[in-house]
């Protein structure tokens, strides 16, 4: 508690506590929903399985376009991101040391859930375990690490894309719309493999408006004008905003789903025609519109509320272990479905019966418990990253070469996660994650620890 006493203490004037509340509960309701929203059961061979009560759920469709907050996640992120790298520049630093210092925050915390889920995979393959089993339980603990391969894409594109909102402003993400819905139709119309480039658009575009919420905190520039039209850099954050962009979002959500094309749910659902979020389509950013808006609603009271010491100690402690909640929670409901099989106590009521609801409330209780132990456990991993101050290498040759392998770097993180995602869950696997995505991981994370660790910066 006086650690945390002493952070808010510090905490700078001018920054935007808001913007963190809003990284923790979009945490937290990731978590909750994917909790709540699971089925156990057992499958014909006897093992415990699980999927979504979705489409069974049908009427908590609707639901979703306030529970789908991975849109919340790139805002927030598009703003720290442009705040960070216009710190490091400021202190004369380079794009390359900041894409560096942002991969440790990310990196440590995965590579530790790779390392005991591979660790855990080996000893059950070695005692006998199925290697098919093996990889259909490390599958749906893996399942928070396809968020973050599209998240490893966007970080190393913010200096780029930043430099265009500079120039462009709201232009660059209305033209990001504007190829997320040629995407779509490839998908209404054909041919369907036009919509594989709304994977970075979309989520490029909300990041984008990120930078402007960032920007419309900052002063306008050398001259104090700010662009007209499309081209203006800054988001507007009054309320009068904020209901527009909610009466906006909205209405689109609602064109686009009841009358238009776009299911109603905005999370993966078998058997419907489009997954709105796998790519982001046209009615998951008309849901991000929306929700931006209700967030400009709400930031003024949620403002005076974080002000006061005790919540804004608890937003920053969650967010010190932020990413080790949001990895391990999964793998805390592998683990908690099997010790009550192992006990032959686990219940397995029929989903939307009263005993599944009535199942649903000690069962968030104690899957929060377990994960209070994983993050007791691994959260340090997170919580110690340390920021190094930014060295120049001394020599031209120097900063291309750590330009170079911080690029490798990156790359073998999202290869590493995208191989693993893109593996079927009923795979072989005795390491429970396929070696080529191991090996391209953990190739990469040495990379930028080595970068990290300053060599090269002297040239």
């Amino acid at each position: 508690m006086r650690r945390l006493r002493q952070l808010a203490e510090r905490t700078p004037a001018a920054r935007e506590r808001y913007v963190d509340l809003l990284r923790a509960l979009a945490i937290t309701m990731v978590v909750l929903g994917h909790w709540g929203v699971t089925v156990i059961g057992y499958d014909r061979n006897g093992r415990p399985a699980g999927h979504s009560a979705l489409g069974d759920l049908p009427w908590a469709w609707p639901l979703t376009w306030v529970a789908q907050v991975i849109p919340v996640f790139f805002l927030v992120g598009g703003y720290a991101n442009a705040a960070s790298l216009a710190a490091r520049r400021g202190r004369g630093g380079t794009a390359t040391g900041w894409l560096v210092d942002r991969s440790a925050r990310l990196a440590r915390p995965t590579t530790a859930l790779l390392v005991v889920l591979s660790a855990g995979a080996a000893v059950a393959t070695l005692r006998g375990a199925d290697p098919t089993q093996v990889r259909t339980v490390a599958w749906f603990a893996t399942i928070p690490l396809w968020f973050l391969v599209a998240y490893l894409v966007v970080v190393p594109l913010t200096p780029p894309m930043y430099a265009l909102h500079r120039r462009f402003g709201l232009a660059v993400p209305v033209v990001l719309v504007a190829l997320v819905a040629l995407g779509d139709l490839g998908r209404l119309l054909g041919p369907a493999g036009l919509a594989s480039g709304n994977y970075l658009f979309g989520w490029l575009a909300v990041h984008q408006l990120g930078f402007a919420w960032y920007d419309a905190r900052s002063p306008a520039g050398p001259v104090g004008v700010e662009p007209r039209g499309l081209r203006r850099r800054r988001l507007p954050l009054s309320r009068r905003a904020g209901a527009a962009l909610l009466g906006a979002g909205l209405a689109g959500l609602l064109l686009l789903t009841v009358v238009g094309p776009y299911p109603v749910v905005l999370l993966n659902v078998p058997g419907e025609r489009l997954d709105n979020a796998a790519p982001p389509s046209l009615a998951l950013l008309a849901a991000a519109t929306a929700q931006l808006g209700l967030i400009l609603l709400l930031r003024e009271p949620a403002q005076r509320w974080l002000r006061r010491p005790g919540p804004w100690q608890a937003v920053i402690a969650v967010n010190a272990v932020v990413l080790t909640v949001f990895l391990w929670h999964l793998t805390a409901a592998v683990l908690l479905v099997g010790l009550l099989d192992a006990l032959g106590v686990l219940p397995t009521p029929p989903v939307g019966t009263a005993a599944w609801y009535a199942w649903r409330v000690p069962w968030l209780l104690a899957l929060a418990v377990v994960l209070a132990a994983l993050v007791a456990v691994f959260g340090p991993i997170e919580a110690r990253t340390r920021r190094p101050p930014d060295t120049a290498p001394a020599r031209e040759g120097a900063r291309r070469l750590r330009t170079a392998l911080a690029v490798l770097g990156y790359a073998g993180l999202v290869t590493g996660l995208l191989l693993n995602s893109l593996v079927r869950k009923a795979a072989p696997e005795p390491l429970g994650l396929p070696a080529p995505a191991l090996v391209a991981y953990l190739a990469g994370a040495g990379v930028l620890r080595l970068l990290r660790s300053g060599w090269g910066s002297r040239g």
